[in-house]
């Protein structure tokens, strides 16, 4: 959760867009072959050119779902939960909750995804164009990223973080496979004013974002921070190179402390929100190595099945 200037990545996307169908194509071919993205024949298993090959590894990585390093490679307990072909809560991501689960995964992760970090935790102007995008980030890659990086990266990482969230404008005239849209589009956190011909990401109540994967997020937060309380302010802005939960999932301030209080409401053996030295602080009850993040995940899945069973 905090942002290492030593390690970073830009642009190992292949300016591919993540799209529908990858997560869970190349983690099934993963799971089966750990070595599948250094095969020859993997454009034949995976059914996409070598390019592409590359670009589905990049996102497994930059989702959490796999690690792929020279002296390790394994699926995730994440990736697995998800994904698995025997019992994976969402293995063909038909729940709009597992994209907003992807997106929280893609954006916390500075390491290989440094752009979408930093665009979702860094970024504030509601309003703006791909060039100022691109400014910015180069602004942030030169004082704060301790590694080589090229300008052309940056670029690269704009377009696409950009085409990621922006429903395509579709056209007789496009080639079919230049269209389709990233499930993260679905989220709606970045829109395109054709009037303006301006970018905006604005802060919003944010109502389609389930509480069970909200509240996976602020576990998740507090594990990897090794913290039990937390300012509410430290939520809302992204402070000393934390995330911030609040700005990834662009939520208002008021639409965070209700989803706060939802969470509170439903696990109040678990949480509390209390006032100290005039700040208020989120808390968890008990022992910080008995929060487990997944256990809010299973309450969204299974809830969800229960829902469509009935």
């Amino acid at each position: 959760m905090y942002f290492n200037s030593k390690k970073v990545a830009f642009s190992r996307h292949e300016s591919f867009v993540l799209r529908f169908g990858w997560l869970t194509k190349g983690f099934r071919a993963f799971e089966e072959d750990l070595n599948i993205f250094n095969n020859k024949d993997a454009v034949v298993t995976l059914g996409v050119g070598k390019n592409m090959v590359n670009s589905i590894r990049h996102w497994l990585r930059a989702s959490k779902l796999i690690i792929f390093d020279t002296d390790k490679k394994e699926t995730t307990s994440i990736g697995k939960a998800i994904f698995s072909k025997e019992d994976g809560w969402d293995p063909f991501l038909e729940d709009e909750a597992t994209i907003w689960l992807i997106h929280w995964l893609i954006s916390t992760n500075s390491e290989h995804a440094t752009a979408w970090y930093w665009f979702f935790n860094h970024f504030y102007k509601p309003e703006f164009s791909t060039d100022e995008v691109v400014s910015a980030l180069s602004t942030f890659a030169k004082e704060k990223i301790n590694a080589r990086f090229a300008i052309s990266s940056i670029k690269q990482d704009a377009a696409v973080l950009l085409r990621s969230y922006v429903r395509s404008k579709k056209s007789k005239k496009a080639v079919y496979e230049d269209v389709l849209d990233s499930p993260l589009s679905l989220l709606k956190l970045i829109s395109y004013s054709t009037a303006t011909k301006s970018y905006q990401s604005k802060l919003e109540i944010r109502e389609n974002l389930p509480i069970g994967i909200f509240g996976y997020a602020i576990c998740d937060y507090l594990k990897q921070l090794n913290i039990s309380q937390v300012p509410i302010e430290d939520l809302i802005y992204c402070k000393e190179g934390r995330v911030a939960p609040g700005l990834i999932f662009r939520l208002t301030e008021n639409s965070l402390l209700t989803k706060l209080e939802q969470l509170i409401q439903l696990f109040p053996e678990k949480f509390a929100i209390d006032q100290t030295a005039g700040i208020h602080q989120f808390f968890v009850l008990n022992e910080l190595d008995n929060l487990d993040p997944f256990e809010m995940l299973k309450f969204h899945y299974d809830s969800k099945n229960k829902y469509e069973a009935a």
